[in-house]
């Protein structure tokens, strides 16, 4: 009697699902590892240390691009969750209708283009701007950045919404809640998880984009990933293995809080 198929069971697939975590999480290892090294090689290991953290926090570029990189950061995320929350829910809260699919084409279309082409655009945009205002702040990069992560944070919450039950909202308007009573007491709260998941795509999204930051900025505007990019031209110490670390310890922080928060709402 033949066996049974089950997808469950493939031959092979756990040896490939290993080797491809190998892969994927080898370097992250390596990089964590000799963040710690005493010496000044990357390469060759010589006893364990603190000074590169050490090093690192008393460096002003380091502190400068990090703080700087952390406005951008935020501002973008939560600017381009509010637009993407709007965006989704005029996209999903409605009968189908012609030109839906050319909106939802359009509020995706910086996921479809090569990000240079996004970040050429920026620069003679902006460059114009500059000239006619004589203003070259922090405001062209917060622009740049929250609008090319609108799609990041508005798949997320377009999914949420979409594997939500209306029945909920139907219930409220009956009972006479307006739709704004209705969306802060029904829809928002079984939203809040697409949210905070578009938030935090968003702001990861943002404060690791190298791109159009180097094309949009001014003199003077390093973010960390474009201040990192411009030490790999020069001697590279294990500092950046520090300062590598220290965001990646924020990373894993921010999603192990993400994590807790979902499942709470969903037991709720």
């Amino acid at each position: 009697m033949a066996s049974r198929f089950d997808i469950r069971r493939q031959t092979g697939f756990a040896t490939i699902a290993m080797i491809c975590f190998f892969a994927l999480y080898l370097p992250i290892v390596t990089l964590v590892v000799y963040a710690f090294n005493a010496g000044s090689s990357i390469a060759i290991w010589e006893g364990v240390s603190l000074r590169w953290f050490y090093q690192a926090w008393n460096n002003n570029q380091v502190v400068d691009a990090s703080i700087r990189s952390l406005q951008i950061s935020s501002v973008a995320a939560v600017v381009s969750t509010i637009v993407a929350t709007m965006a989704a829910l005029a996209t999903t809260r409605t009968k189908p209708y012609p030109g839906l699919g050319f909106k939802y084409a359009f509020i995706n279309q910086p996921l479809m283009v090569p990000e240079i082409v996004t970040a050429v655009a920026l620069l003679i945009f902006f460059s114009r701007i500059k000239i006619w205002t004589g203003y070259s702040g922090l405001g062209y990069l917060m622009v740049a950045h929250t609008a090319f992560c609108i799609p990041f944070a508005y798949l997320p919450i377009r999914a949420r919404l979409e594997n939500m039950d209306l029945t909920l909202e139907v219930a409220a308007a009956d009972l006479y809640a307006t739709p704004w009573k209705a969306f802060r007491r029904v829809t928002f709260p079984l939203l809040w998880p697409g949210i905070l998941a578009g938030l935090m795509l968003a702001f990861v999204i943002s404060l690791d984009d190298v791109v159009i930051t180097e094309f949009v900025k001014s003199g003077g505007q390093d973010t960390l990933p474009t201040y990192m990019l411009g030490q790999f031209r020069r001697f590279i110490t294990p500092e950046i293995n520090a300062i590598s670390t220290v965001f990646l310890l924020i990373s894993i922080l921010i999603v192990t809080v993400f994590f807790f928060i979902s499942r709470k709402k969903d037991q709720e």
